[in-house]
């Protein structure tokens, strides 16, 4: 889900050859989340094998990291460790809104409106431990590095970037702001069109990047009253306050300069805030990864694919030899 920070923060287009030699650290369920979710029949149903096995996140993992491989970015992904539990809201909410939106594909299927049915399929998009583990597997023989953050995942790529580790953290979320990455990458991990909401139209969608600084400079702002203006707004870890958006609640930060005295001065109840502020300011990170790669295992991807989940022979070899031709390239943070 995220913070809404869309309208505040400094962001450009980005072309990917301006991360060609670069290591950038994804958010890997960000990343699988949006392949289950779009890699999907006319009927709104993920691919999946004879034997039920889920297979649109390694279908959408293979490619995409193909794609950026053999352009000179070196990915590492970052998958999430145990939630924290102010996050327990938020997850809960989730839940409720896949279940409701299961209902309606099912009765979308049932009247026989495939759009509405694709459409409310998507939002029923769910990680399971067998998928999670498959893709650990594909990135494991494809060579690519991954990590396990203790908490969020955003948090450790974040932590990753501000140590000059990669050059940037990689999420369709503006969370890693809030973590303190110095830059975050957006659009590079989705393909380059996405379908409008309700209309059979696609817009053309380009890789941006937001630089923390800039945008804390154009906003007159340090790191920790964008964190305070994200708690009034709401994340994943408190609901925030309605009726206060993104702008005004900018407006009460500059005000006030934090959010105790906006909460004080306005009588605004929010509760929690401490706990949600030393979430982003000093979040539960590791140092013990890698961002080196190892090389594709063309035998080993071939029988995992191929072999045992049934993926086209061709096109897995097409996608791997891609990456090992580029292999010897070397990268640069």
């Amino acid at each position: 889900m995220g913070v809404k920070l869309s309208d505040l923060v400094a962001k450009r287009e980005l072309a990917e050859a301006e991360l060609s030699g670069k290591h950038v650290a994804f958010d890997a369920y960000n990343v699988l989340y949006q392949f289950v979710s779009s890699i999907r029949t006319p009927e709104g149903y993920p691919l999946s094998t004879k034997d039920g096995v889920v297979i649109s996140h390694l279908k959408g993992l293979l490619s995409r990291t193909s794609h950026l491989v053999s352009r000179g970015i070196q990915p590492i992904f970052v998958f999430d460790g145990e939630p924290n539990e102010l996050k327990k809201g938020t997850l809960d909410l989730r839940r409720k809104r896949k279940e409701d939106a299961l209902k309606e594909w099912e009765e979308a299927l049932r009247v026989g409106d495939m759009e509405r049915a694709r459409t409310k399929a998507m939002q029923t998009s769910r990680l399971t431990d067998e998928m999670v583990n498959n893709a650990l597997r594909l990135l494991d023989l494809m060579g690519i590095p991954r990590v396990i953050a203790p908490a969020d995942g955003e948090a450790q790529a974040s932590y990753m970037c501000a140590k000059g580790d990669v050059f940037a953290a990689s999420s369709q979320d503006f969370d890693s702001l809030l973590f303190g990455t110095p830059r975050l990458v957006r659009n590079l991990a989705v393909s380059g069109k996405r379908k409008i909401a309700g209309k059979k139209a696609y817009i053309s969608v380009q890789p941006e990047i937001i630089s923390l600084e800039e945008t804390l400079d154009a906003l007159g702002i340090t790191r920790e009253q964008l964190v305070d203006i994200a708690i009034l707004v709401g994340t994943d870890f408190n609901p925030g306050v309605k009726g206060i958006g993104p702008k005004k609640a900018l407006k009460l930060i500059r005000k006030y300069g934090n959010l105790e005295n906006a909460c004080e001065r306005e009588r605004i109840p929010l509760l929690e805030f401490d706990s949600v502020r030393r979430i982003f300011l000093d979040p539960d990170v590791t140092d013990d990864y890698s961002t080196e790669g190892s090389g594709p295992d063309m035998d080993g991807v071939m029988d995992f694919l191929v072999g045992e989940l049934g993926f086209s022979k061709n096109s897995v070899e097409k996608h791997i030899e891609a990456m090992v031709g580029a292999s010897s390239g070397r990268t640069q943070v």
